[in-house]
């Protein structure tokens, strides 16, 4: 008997959990009618569009089975549809055509705890967040406990959420969904954010759920998460399954789709081939002297300070890499550089136009089309409308999404946000550059087609600064690491003697080198990498 057949027969004696039959989507690209916020700033349009609403289809004719037990993941290109399929499977939105049948209550994780009040408290969000999903507040109120430890935000789970980091964020909404006896759990790029030490309690979690749930579903852009952890793949492309089968296979058909120019430029100057060579001047471009920025938390007394006692010198042509993990401080230096927030102690001094790509299109107007958001960015940013002109067309063909451009970034996957944030600060090149963990949701193609850019902009910016999870990256790519613990550096020195500290410090030991080298995924986490060694 073959394999097929083994697997037919496995596949029949399991139970089905979700069965989709010929799904379709669709919805009028109507792309003003309900974006007034986008009427008033017309005046920085290069042009307007003037073609009617068409008729576009997100999804078509999507069949597939999902069988008890298993983890059935979902991969494909940013718009690809994956999203839209997780919110047609919980219910979130309903199909134009076909039928979805669903045996379970789900529950959903999407991107970075979309769904959360940021006014009201982590605690707060989790009855609020539970009870919308229907689940009883004595359970909510008997595992409340359990999500709290487990998500090891500390005093922050009484605080309001518009103090959390986007990881602290992730961590809670992971707690929250993992804790409350899914019998369906989708998980929609809802990990990226984790660091070491997280990443780990959450791959062994799932294991857990995979048990006691029916069958959990992940949405990832990381291949090697999804090789390590799923059973079986499904490929969505422009909407369509392209393949479902076994995740080595499915990975290797669609690497192979990659376009050859990103393939040999990969080879030529990808930034995991070599390690960054830049000439490091004495003119000093960041500076920061006992800097120091705090928080008046709810019904406490005294202050929290998410950065305190904040030393460094960056110099001209120096590539810096901050780690640490989440509520480590990295984002509110990110903000205080770029002047977001302002140091309530010491100073801190830029020479130099900044430019700030805070993960997956933080900044953005969601009500605006990526159009606007693209010309208010750079107004925010302070580059003029003549540039932003020039540099329109090159930023859309860069982006990949020039099909939704004029649609309000609301109707964006995270993915698609990212991709535009990413192209509108690296096409208009300021001197210092700073990117926050926003490349987590790129697709294998623009993963690529970002390192380029980055080693281009490490050819004439003045700095770059990397704030991110994946300690490989960092090794590879830095000349310099910052290590924050606790709103302060633990560590300032080499990239490498930086990532070993932090390693040792976190209990984890470096993966061994392998002959072939994968460079296809630069922004891998470190929990992805940790998965991977089991």
């Amino acid at each position: 008997m073959s394999n097929h057949d083994n697997e037919i027969i496995d596949k029949q004696s399991k139970e089905e959990v979700v069965k989709s039959e010929n799904i379709a989507v669709s919805f009028h690209d109507n792309r003003h009618a309900d974006d007034l916020k986008s009427t008033m700033i017309n005046i920085f349009r290069k042009k307007e569009n003037k073609k009617k609403a068409e008729r576009v289809w997100p999804l078509k004719d999507i069949t597939f089975t999902g069988y008890q037990g298993e983890i059935l993941g979902i991969i494909g290109s940013n718009g690809a549809g994956k999203t839209t399929l997780s919110k047609i499977i919980t219910g979130i939105l309903e199909q134009d055509a076909g039928a979805m049948h669903v045996d379970g209550n789900v529950t959903a994780l999407f991107s970075f705890g979309m769904g959360f009040n940021k006014e009201l408290t982590g605690r707060e969000n989790v009855y609020l967040n539970g009870m919308m999903l229907g689940i009883k507040k004595q359970l909510i109120h008997d595992y409340i406990e359990d999500i709290h430890e487990f998500s090891e935000i500390g005093q922050f789970f009484d605080q309001p959420m518009k103090y959390y980091s986007s990881g602290m964020k992730a961590r809670l909404g992971f707690s929250v969904a993992s804790h409350l006896q899914p019998e369906i759990l989708i998980l929609d790029e809802a990990l990226n954010t984790g660091d070491v030490k997280f990443g780990k309690k959450a791959a062994e979690k799932l294991k857990q759920l995979v048990a006691n749930a029916k069958m959990v579903v992940i949405v990832t852009h990381s291949l090697r998460y999804a090789q390590n952890n799923c059973d079986r793949l499904i490929w969505i492309d422009n909407g369509y399954v392209k393949e479902i089968g076994e995740p080595k296979t499915v990975i290797e058909h669609y690497k192979a789709t990659v376009p050859p120019v990103a393939r040999q430029n990969r080879q030529k100057r990808s930034l995991n081939v070599t390690k960054t060579e830049t000439t490091v001047s004495d003119k000093s471009i960041l500076k920061a002297e006992d800097v120091g920025v705090f928080f008046k938390l709810q019904n406490k007394k005294e202050k929290y300070w998410a950065l305190r006692h904040v030393n460094f010198d960056i110099k001209e042509g120096e590539v810096v890499g901050i780690i640490g993990h989440n509520g480590a401080g990295k984002s509110t230096l990110c903000k205080t550089i770029t002047n977001i927030l302002r140091p309530d102690e010491g100073n801190l001094t830029v020479n130099g136009q900044t430019s700030s790509l805070l993960g997956y299109g933080t900044g953005f107007n969601a009500q605006l089309t990526g159009t606007d958001n693209i010309y208010l960015n750079a107004m925010l940013l302070g580059i003029p409308r003549e540039r932003v002109d020039e540099k329109y067309d090159e930023i859309i063909e860069f982006s990949g999404i020039k099909k939704a451009i004029d649609k309000p970034v609301k109707h964006y996957s995270s993915g698609m946000k990212s991709r535009l944030g990413f192209s509108i600060a690296a096409i208009l090149k300021p001197d210092v550059f700073i990117v926050d963990e926003a490349l987590s949701t790129g697709d294998l193609a623009f993963q690529e087609k970002a390192s380029v850019r980055i080693q281009e902009m490490m050819d004439h910016a003045k700095a770059v600064i990397i704030v991110s999870h994946s300690m490989g990256f960092v090794e590879k790519v830095c000349t310099r690491g910052i290590w924050m613990e606790q709103g302060q550096v633990k560590f300032d020195g080499s990239a490498e003697e930086a990532v070993a500290k932090y390693r040792e410090a976190m209990g984890v030991q470096k993966k061994p080198q392998q002959k072939k080298a994968n460079t296809a995924q630069p922004a891998n986490t470190e929990n992805e990498q940790r998965v991977q060694q089991k």
